[in-house]
């Protein structure tokens, strides 16, 4: 009688092409994070500005050497002039910013935790952002005049819109099923605010503090150059008078560094904040 010889599968081929297609399978997110990308684009802008200058492509006239500026900052730094603008303008931006964002954050608060709070303050909040902050300037100087509350004031002006309008988003965001648990568990409101609510807002809110960085620089840069004696602005509007292009862009330097470091201030304490949440960002 014939035997029937029964071939054994290859169990071990099988399991290697298996592992082979989860080593190559693609990863649909970002990936993993590259170190400095805050400063890639910025340092790449800084190299074609080099390049453009060293070759001839751009006129000094239209736009200074970078090593021009380079020598002017230190020219400015060594005389004390960049050092006292820049002390004035970070206290101005600051100053506004702090008052915008406890402003804010309370009126985002009271909004969002009661209806009452949302029919008193919802409202003229929607219509305070429908009328930019820098629209309201002449009627500022006419109340305030042209000293520094009215600086300050706009830069608040400018910074409270988007902490309210994101904080205020984050708490009407969160899941209607923990404010039923607190209820079932007798949690008084202030546990309630501090477990619950405060955690839920703070993604919102963080996330609406980078634009509030972003509009109190905005707003420094515009306040800086309405008959001001001091500040970056106030040198920058000076440069343009004697057509100094060299300082006006050591000025706008200097903004663009405020931002990225206030930019990166925000995006690492996000980071450090939020850890908990699994999201692109942190994939």
């Amino acid at each position: 009688m014939a035997t029937t010889a029964v071939e054994a599968p290859i169990v071990g081929t099988v399991s290697e092409k298996a592992t082979d297609k989860r080593v190559v399978r693609r990863r649909l997110g970002p990936g993993p994070r590259i170190p400095g990308t805050l400063w890639i684009g910025p340092v790449l802008l800084l190299g074609l500005w080099c390049l453009a200058s060293a070759t001839g492509l751009l006129d000094p006239r239209t736009l200074s050497e970078p090593w021009v500026v380079v020598e002017t900052a230190q020219r400015l730094i060594a005389d004390g002039r960049l050092p006292d603008a820049l002390a004035t303008s970070a206290y101005r931006a600051s100053l506004g910013l702090v008052i915008g964002v406890g402003v804010g954050l309370v009126l985002a608060l009271v909004s969002g935790l009661g209806r009452v709070g949302e029919a008193l303050i919802d409202g003229p909040v929607q219509v305070k952002r429908a009328i930019p902050s820098l629209a309201l300037m002449p009627l500022l100087i006419l109340w305030l005049g042209i000293g520094e509350p009215m600086k300050v004031i706009t830069i608040a002006l400018g910074v409270l819109i988007p902490i309210y309008i994101h904080t205020h988003n984050g708490l009407r965001g969160i899941d209607s099923r923990y404010a039923e648990l607190a209820e079932t568990v007798s949690l008084r409101r202030g546990a309630f605010v501090r477990h619950v609510v405060l955690p839920g807002a703070t993604p919102g809110f963080l996330l609406g503090l980078r634009f509030a960085v972003l509009n109190a620089l905005l707003s420094l840069v515009v306040v800086e150059q309405v008959n001001a004696t001091s500040g970056i602005g106030h040198m920058i509007t000076l440069a343009s008078s004697y057509g100094q292009t060299e300082i006006i862009v050591v000025g706008l330097v200097v903004y663009a560094l405020l931002g990225l470091v206030a930019d990166g201030i925000v995006r690492f304490t996000e980071r450090k904040a939020l850890a908990w949440r699994r999201t692109l960002e942190s994939h």
